[in-house]
């Protein structure tokens, strides 16, 4: 049994707390929010983010980081990249033996920087894991069978994180590229929000496919030259990751790419959920990585020009369609 404390109260950390406290873990969940913890306390359901999924009377509910931090071996990042950082500063309590795991798929809009970096600037020399992978929380909390990614340059780390997660109905396995998983897990979502549009627009099946197939090659071409290895995007953690996000009714990104196409505008569908849509915050620091690592990226920029720049999603799609004829 270890002591894990997990930072956040959306989906998917209520999703995580209740899998490692059925694991036989002891398991702390903090949130910025103190009354929405009161409420998680009480009512053991978390209605606003996951619905009716019982949430174990052995997961102990914190209002203080600190007094959560402290406790725990095993930190779980499952915060909003926007408040990443902010979270992260409240945290002054010593971190250097512990294990910090991000499961957060974002890029900062400010600096371009992945989750594990701003742990690392943040907190120093501390050591981190990604967990990452095609794994809908929704799907994770009915108990279906899912895959998932331990990553981390120390297999150690990686290996303990595994054991942590698996069981017979959620298969992790281990990857020493975290930087390409971590930024699979961030990228895919952009491709999601463009499948989206094209479920809005009416299109069909070959043109989803179009977008899976090419938007894995654009990503990965980022992501090599940002470090990663090209093999982790055909892996679990990228093509398993952009196959789920891209045809998952219950994916966020891509329902909200459908909206776009049916004609909403980006702020009014921000303003009318409660959940973080992060493909729609990526999509900008991705076209600005694009243009810092001089990469081209033909996706990326068309879907921000639909996002930032109110670009008519049909002249977009037809824009990316008559791109100049080259080989594949």
């Amino acid at each position: 049994m270890k002591t894990i404390t997990i930072l956040g109260d959306g989906a998917w950390a209520t999703t995580l707390a209740i899998l490692l406290s059925n694991n036989r873990n002891k398991v702390i969940l903090w949130s910025s929010f103190p009354e929405y913890l009161d409420e998680l306390d009480s009512k053991r359901v978390n209605k606003k983010y996951l619905g009716d999924f019982i949430i174990p009377q052995e997961v102990v509910f914190e209002k203080d980081i600190n007094k959560a931090v402290l406790q725990s071996e095993i930190i779980v990042d499952a915060i909003p990249s926007k408040f990443y950082r902010s979270v992260l500063k409240q945290i002054k309590v010593k971190v250097s033996d512990k294990i910090f795991v991000n499961v957060s798929k974002g890029i900062e809009q400010k600096t371009l920087m992945r989750m594990t970096e701003i742990i690392h600037q943040e907190l120093g020399r501390t050591k981190t894991c990604v967990l990452s992978g095609p794994t809908i929380a929704q799907e994770i909390a009915k108990g279906m069978p899912a895959v998932a990614i331990a990553a981390s340059a120390n297999l150690e780390i990686a290996r303990e994180v595994q054991k942590l997660f698996f069981n017979d109905r959620f298969r992790v396995y281990t990857n020493l590229d975290p930087v390409g998983v971590e930024l699979c897990g961030a990228l895919k979502n952009i491709i999601a929000i463009i499948a989206g549009i094209s479920d809005g627009l009416g299109f069909g099946a070959n043109s989803k496919a179009a977008i899976l197939s090419r938007g894995i090659v654009e990503i990965s071409r980022l992501g090599q030259v940002m470090g990663a290895q090209k093999k982790t995007f055909f892996g679990i953690a990228g093509l398993g990751d952009l196959a789920t996000t891209c045809i998952s009714p219950e994916s966020r990104n891509r329902t909200f790419g459908e909206r776009i196409g049916a004609g909403e505008k980006m702020n009014d569908i921000i303003k009318s959920t409660d959940s973080i849509i992060e493909g729609a915050t990526t999509t900008e620091a991705v076209y600005n990585l694009s243009k810092k690592f001089n990469v081209e990226m033909p996706i990326t920029s068309q879907v921000y020009m639909m996002l930032y720049h109110n670009k008519d999603p049909r002249k977009a799609l037809a824009d990316l369609m008559l791109r100049e004829k080259k080989g594949e």
